[in-house]
């Protein structure tokens, strides 16, 4: 009997013990969970503050863009600004007076279409001047300026028309309220003045395009046509250096290779002189052994001068020319036409027309 009770007291006790352990893990997993909780609420208002201090920072960096667009906007048109304010006033002040005085000529509503004449046309073209300036600046615009001065003097006119009837003086002033706005951006937007170093470059850069458009006429009316088999044709031309002379090309001569010409000519004239006066003395110069004789003393010696050296023979760009394209035609004759230094050991020519040559063959391959 007492083992039982002992037993049932032990078995309270554990049901007890268990208990205990399970509120205490109870507890535990509560107090985990609300720790938990309490950490999420806790990175939660850490993010919402970081995405609260990066909007205000991405506001704030778009306000600062903003500011800095409108203030280099303002700093870019701070003469455009106020030429356009002007404007402003000018077509305030002259299309409500022209589209009263076109109702009262026309008589009725479709008078009010007078300023698309009067103030409209001389706009049109002075927004056109200035755009293509800015867009196409290498483009002349003398024609839409006419444009605007066109129809600046037709606004003139009617505005002078419609103030005829109250005065000269409201004449003259309706006349200049209705062009001053249009002049003033003429003058100080679409051609702003422009300092002496861009005038004298714009004034270079339109003298070297006309002179290149006159060397480029010159050689097309000089270029040689050469026809295929085809029955097509194309214009071939010969490169180097070329000035003006009238409507035609003139040759420059390159001072270092003329130089060396010059000097090429002297050498062979020379050698070709000493060849002449020794066999003018002591006959054919041969390269086989040849036996002398030696004088006696007394033999009077020969006081005949020795002739003057002849200048060599001289040949014609037309002659090398033919002879050049003979040696391409001859198997026999090894010549490289690509290599100029081949071409003159060939033809033995100066090495200018020897270059020449090579360029004119290679322009007709």
């Amino acid at each position: 009997m007492t083992s039982w009770a002992e037993e049932r007291r032990a078995n309270h006790a554990a049901t007890a013990e268990q208990r205990r352990q399970d509120a205490a893990a109870a507890t535990e997993r509560k107090l985990r969970e609300q720790a938990a909780r309490a950490e999420l609420r806790r990175t939660d208002a850490a993010a919402a503050v970081k995405l609260a201090d990066k909007q205000r920072e991405t506001r704030r960096a778009r306000r600062a863009a903003m500011l800095a667009s409108v203030a280099g906007w303002l700093s870019t048109n701070r003469v455009r600004l106020p030429i356009y304010l002007l404007a402003l006033v000018s077509a305030g002040m002259a299309v409500p007076a022209m589209a009263g005085y076109g109702a009262q000529v026309y008589g009725d509503v479709t008078g009010t279409a007078l300023p698309a004449l009067s103030e409209l046309g001389m706009w049109a073209f002075a927004f056109a001047v200035e755009i293509t300036r800015h867009r196409h600046p290498e483009r002349p615009v003398w024609a839409l300026q006419l444009g605007v001065w066109v129809f600046a003097g037709v606004g003139f006119a009617l505005n002078v028309l419609h103030g005829w009837h109250r005065g000269a003086d409201a004449a003259v002033v309706m006349g200049i309220v209705s062009v001053a706005g249009v002049i003033a951006h003429q003058l100080a937007v679409a051609s702003p003045p422009r300092s002496a170093a861009e005038r004298a470059a714009a004034r270079i850069e339109r003298k070297t395009l006309r002179k290149v458009a006159r060397v480029q006429a010159a050689a097309v009316r000089h270029a040689v046509a050469e026809l295929a088999q085809d029955g097509t044709a194309r214009l071939v031309f010969t490169p180097g250096r070329y000035t003006l002379d009238g409507r035609r090309l003139a040759a420059v001569v390159d001072l270092d290779a003329h130089t060396a010409d010059v000097l090429d000519d002297e050498i062979a004239a020379f050698f070709t002189a000493q060849q002449q006066a020794a066999a003018s003395e002591d006959g054919p110069i041969t390269d086989s052994p040849v036996l002398t004789l030696d004088r006696p003393d007394d033999q009077p010696k020969s006081t005949r001068k020795p002739r003057p050296p002849r200048a060599p023979k001289v040949r014609s760009i037309e002659d090398l020319r033919a002879a050049f394209t003979a040696a391409i035609d001859n198997p026999d004759v090894a010549i490289n036409p690509k290599s100029a230094e081949s071409i003159r050991k060939t033809l033995r020519c100066a090495p200018k027309f020897a270059r020449q040559l090579r360029d004119e063959h290679a322009n007709r391959a």
